[in-house]
C-alpha cells in the first residue's frame, strides 16, 4: 500500500492509494493466472498496470457501478451495524 506493507485485513483504502504484490508474490503461479483471465474486468475506478502488477483507487464507486442489476438498501447495512 503506498510502498509499505500493510497486513491489515481491514484496511481502509483511500482515493488516491496504490495497492501493489509484494515482490516475493508476484512469481506466484497462482497470482500469474489470476492475472491473465481474459473474464478478468477491472471496474473503471480502478487504474491497473498489470506489467507492474499495481492497482490505483482512482475514486469512490457508486452504486450505478455495480455490473449486475441488485436492490441495494444501504440504510438497512447502517441500521444493522448500528446495533
Amino acid at each position: 500500500m503506498n510502498g509499505r506493507r500493510v497486513n491489515i485485513p481491514s484496511f481502509k483504502v483511500k482515493v488516491g492509494d496504490v495497492v501493489e504484490i509484494k515482490e516475493a508474490s508476484k512469481q506466484l503461479t497462482v497470482v500469474l493466472e489470476a492475472a491473465q483471465l481474459a473474464e478478468r474486468d477491472v471496474p473503471d475506478y480502478l487504474e491497473v498496470d498489470h506489467s507492474k502488477m499495481t492497482a490505483k483507487y482512482a475514486r469512490i464507486p457508486h452504486l450505478s457501478d455495480v455490473p449486475f442489476p441488485v436492490q441495494m438498501e444501504p440504510h438497512l447495512i447502517v441500521e444493522f451495524y448500528s446495533r
